[in-house]
């Protein structure tokens, strides 16, 4: 039994799919920064895939029975590449910093620790 039009085009759109989308594209390349720092971007990929097809009617479909009708089809795929955050690993702390309008408020609770002993230092100035 051969194999059927639709299944080609379903094959050829998926083995596309399956070139562009790897564990690279999600997890991106590191970078060292030369104070030896390393930043790793993280992306959310997205892909949609859809296809279809049929045999044409013959207006003569009677006198044509058993053989073989012609076939259209097509078939379609579309990926989508958000980027979502950066993994920065350093000599003293692993940070994920998010790519987010929310960035400033995440800002915050990172530096956070570096503010309450800033604080601490000035009211044991103030208390000697």
């Amino acid at each position: 039994m051969s194999e059927h039009p639709i299944e080609k085009l379903m094959d050829t759109a998926m083995s596309n799919i399956k070139s562009m989308v790897d564990v690279n594209t999600i997890v991106g390349d590191a970078v060292e920064t030369p104070d030896g720092s390393v930043i790793i971007p993280i992306s959310r990929v997205s892909f949609g895939f859809a296809a279809g097809g049929g045999e044409l009617k013959d207006n003569n479909d009677r006198k044509n029975e058993g053989q073989v009708k012609p076939f259209a089809g097509g078939s379609g795929a579309g990926i989508t590449l958000n980027p979502m955050a950066f993994l920065v690993v350093s000599k003293e702390q692993v940070r994920l910093l998010p790519v987010t309008n929310n960035a400033v408020a995440e800002r915050l609770i990172n530096v956070a620790p570096e503010i309450m002993q800033q604080i601490q230092k000035i009211m044991e100035k103030k208390n000697q």
